[in-house]
């Protein structure tokens, strides 16, 4: 806590314009007021922020005078030197008179009255002993404002920029406390090892001042160790088994309770044998297929390991931790392969993971297959006839039988409903049944007479496809015409006759000539 009492000077800069009678203002201006006392009391949280009240009065000179109350937060900054920089920002009233108009035939036109101020400064103090300083100076700006009222010769208002200035002495009540004593803490991890394997040594300090940097070292008695880090590393590859301690010293300076230290132990490990674990992927294969064996050998003192494989059948190769099983010449059933891994100190560990072979898979089921379709609408005078257009779709259905020679072919013809005969007919009408049959026995007669395709090949078959074409499909050996083609049947070829391709003669009459495919 700090209580400030002193002299004050203050230089208002500011005028009061005065309503007149008819209307003319008269501009009064304020001037220096030259002694003025000023108090202060302040508190601070921690050493350098705080909260602030003040008050100063500066009574009547050449004008009225002005008081100000008012409140706000404090910085300080105290250096080592004794000397202490401080700023504040306060806000509270002003009661504010004047100007005071003297000499023969002048009256007090503006009586005191109270309105808000703002005050914004700093300042230095200087340390005398501990209990007491000198303030130097403080230098602050302020704003006041003041209402006078609306009536003639004592009204306006009043808009004051002024500078203060003051010194005097400064008490010290209380005190900081001292920072409390650095503590240090050392951890290792991990704390049991076996020959060879590193050692992390970490210490976490708290209670320092984060304006110094610290310094840390390291001790142990047998033991490799040093560093001016909070972490450290320790190598045990020369270290026999047993327990060991690492000291751990951080300081940041001389004076007491600005250093620490800390001590941890760690354990050194006898070797330990290998251990290893195998796996395949894939676990179960087809004959002749490959599967990989993987195994993971592990070192607790993290020793070199060598890797060595067998199998109860087919064949293994591989020196890593993975190795290729084929199983080439191997019966179906169960292989067996066996991992072993060793280190260099002669140690040895070994573990299984087996592979299945299946039994082959029988082949798939032929299907039958689609091929193209004819069409039989252009032809009206001849719907059973195969024409030219078709050769591109037989053309294709031949290539297929001559590529697939155990194959066979089955054409079914279709036919759109037949519509019944207008008038007298003494010719027999073909029906729809009629149509079918007859286009498949034409199909099968191009495919044989033109194609060269054996007859013995070729089913001729009607559907009941309600359409003007022949459906063609590839029947490969083994396959179910019946049973992937259902609703079909067979054609009576001994009843049925192809008929030859030999195209319709040209006819001449009074308008043209037409050409029939």
């Amino acid at each position: 806590m700090d209580v400030f009492m002193g002299y004050s000077f203050v230089a208002p800069h500011g005028t009061v314009s005065t309503p007149e009678a008819g209307g003319v203002n008269t501009d009064l201006n304020y001037s220096s007021i030259t002694y003025g006392a000023i108090g202060s009391f302040a508190y601070y949280f921690n050493r350098y922020v705080g909260g602030q009240v003040e008050y100063a009065n500066h009574p009547n000179g050449a004008n009225d005078g002005a008081q100000t109350a008012s409140a706000g937060i404090i910085f300080r900054y105290p250096t080592d030197e004794g000397m202490t920089v401080f700023a504040h920002g306060l806000a509270g009233g002003v009661r504010l008179g004047g100007p005071n108009i003297s000499g023969p035939g002048f009256q007090p036109k503006h009586p005191y009255t109270w309105g808000p101020a703002l005050t914004v400064g700093g300042g230095l103090d200087y340390n005398i002993t501990h209990r007491f300083a000198w303030r130097v100076f403080q230098a602050d700006y302020e704003y006041w404002h003041a209402d006078f009222g609306p009536a003639q010769q004592i009204g306006g208002r009043a808009n004051v920029n002024a500078a203060r200035l003051s010194t005097g002495l400064v008490l010290h009540f209380g005190s900081i406390a001292p920072p409390p004593p650095v503590q240090y803490a050392c951890v290792v991890n991990p704390a049991s090892v076996f020959p060879g394997e590193q050692v992390t040594v970490t210490g976490t300090a708290t209670n320092l001042n984060p304006k110094k940097t610290p310094s840390y070292t390291w001790s142990g008695q047998g033991l490799t160790v040093s560093g001016t880090n909070p972490t450290t590393t320790i190598d045990t590859g020369s270290l026999q088994p047993g327990t060991y301690t690492v000291s751990g010293h951080v300081t940041e300076g001389p004076k007491a309770g600005q250093s620490a230290d800390c001590t941890a132990q760690f354990t050194v490990k006898q070797f330990e044998p290998p251990t290893i674990s195998c796996s395949a992927n894939p676990t179960t294969v087809q004959p002749g297929a490959s599967s990989t064996i993987t195994c993971n050998g592990v070192s607790p003192q993290s020793r070199p390991l060598t890797y060595s494989y067998s199998a109860s059948a087919g064949s293994i190769n591989g020196t890593g931790n993975t190795a290729t099983l084929s199983s080439n010449g191997a019966p179906a059933g169960t292989i067996t392969v066996t991992g072993t891994v060793q280190d260099d100190k002669g140690q040895t560990a070994s573990a299984t993971t087996t592979v299945n072979v299946e039994a082959p898979p029988p082949p798939p089921t032929p299907k039958t297959q689609t091929l193209c379709n004819i069409q039989f609408d252009k032809d009206k005078k001849r719907p059973a006839r195969v024409d030219n257009e078709a050769k591109a779709c037989l053309d294709d259905v031949a290539l297929n039988a001559q590529q697939k020679a155990d194959a066979s072919l089955v054409v079914v013809g279709n036919s759109a409903p037949v519509p019944a005969p207008k008038g007298k007919h003494h010719a027999k009408v073909p029906t729809a049944a009629d149509l079918a049959a007859q286009r498949a026995v034409n199909t099968k007669a191009y495919l044989v007479t033109e194609k060269g395709i054996d007859a013995s090949r070729i089913q001729v078959r009607t559907g009941s496809n309600a359409q003007n074409e022949v459906e063609d499909y590839l029947v490969p050996a083994g396959a179910n015409f019946d049973n992937d083609v259902p609703s079909t049947t067979a054609v009576d070829e001994s009843a049925v006759k192809a008929q030859p391709r030999k195209p319709v003669p040209v006819h001449h009459h009074k308008a043209a000539a037409k050409k029939a495919q």
